[in-house]
């Protein structure tokens, strides 16, 4: 006989995105019930937040598994010593996030989901802020999505992401070296349907660097409209980090910045990612790799 909990429980953060889940002890393997009632929130919600998560690597891997097959730590990044499915993002030693981006689309099918679990944080700052790219899609004026829904953007890990190279010291210098050791380009919409729910999304962030049959100038404008609507501030949740916290979000159809805004106090979260699909436009045509073999990192 299946018991059906009762006690879980779904709180919204803001009117468009982010619910905060309560009643479900992530520190044991989760029933088929709870994996239902998580991915439910997740397609509604898009982040979702879980207080009480003391959870070492094995447990945060055994978490995200429960969505589907895991992801490597990072094409190029190395993961954490012992455990090849765990990213450090560490503020001593981690790449620099302080730009929109959604995780790692400059290779053709880019995570379904990501999960963060706070070991170290900041006395102060330190946030993650996490937007709804569907909400923005929405908010779009109806010939701006009509014109969106045509263009393809090349993404590539092979740029300066988040630091402008002149200010990189020779740490970062170092760190940079090491996301670029391999370049990997794809081919993706900037309209992307989301495969569970239908949605309509922005498929943009910090890896897009220009859109395909354009100029660079003309692409850069383009990008920055459009990525205004995602960061509008209605569209956004910010995510106040706890110790023993985890947090889960759709991959597919949001973006995320964390501010340096912790004069690098000590911060660590560990980050684990569900493998995903290959992402398709609203006339269904799919995306394609261009540049890299990111077969060693996620199943296609």
């Amino acid at each position: 006989m299946t018991t059906i909990a009762t006690d879980r429980a779904v709180r919204r953060l803001t009117a468009h995105i982010g619910a905060e889940i309560s009643g479900i002890d992530l520190t044991q393997p989760l029933a088929g019930s709870d994996v239902e009632f998580i991915n439910a929130a997740l397609l509604e919600h898009k982040a979702l937040v879980f207080r009480d998560a003391p959870l070492d690597d094995a447990g945060q891997q055994q978490f995200a598994e429960s969505f589907g097959q895991l992801t490597t730590a990072h094409p190029t990044v190395p993961s954490v010593d012992g455990a090849p499915n765990v990213l450090p993002v560490d503020s001593e030693g981690g790449m620099p996030a302080n730009r929109w981006h959604t995780d790692v689309t400059f290779v053709v099918n880019p995570p379904k989901a990501s999960t963060l679990v706070s070991h170290v944080v900041a006395p102060y700052g330190g946030e993650t802020l996490i937007a709804n790219t569907a909400a923005a899609y929405r908010d779009l004026p109806e010939p701006l999505r009509a014109f969106a829904e045509t263009l393809w953007a090349v993404h590539t890990n092979d740029h300066d992401y988040a630091v402008i190279p002149e200010d990189l010291d020779e740490q970062a210098k170092l760190r940079r070296e090491i996301f670029t050791s391999t370049t990997f380009e794809s081919l993706h919409p900037v309209v992307r349907v989301h495969p569970e729910t239908c949605e309509k999304g922005l498929f943009l962030g910090g890896f897009a660097t220009r859109l395909k049959g354009l100029t660079t100038s003309d692409s850069r404008d383009l990008i920055r409209i459009f990525q205004s609507y995602i960061t509008r501030p209605e569209n956004i949740v910010r995510v106040t980090w706890q110790p023993g916290q985890l947090v889960l979000f759709d991959n597919r159809i949001t973006q995320h910045y964390a501010p340096d805004n912790y004069n690098r106090e000590p911060r660590r979260l560990h980050r684990v990612t569900v493998a995903g699909d290959v992402p398709k436009s609203v006339s269904g045509e799919s995306s394609t790799s261009l540049i890299g073999d990111a077969s060693h990192y996620t199943v296609a």
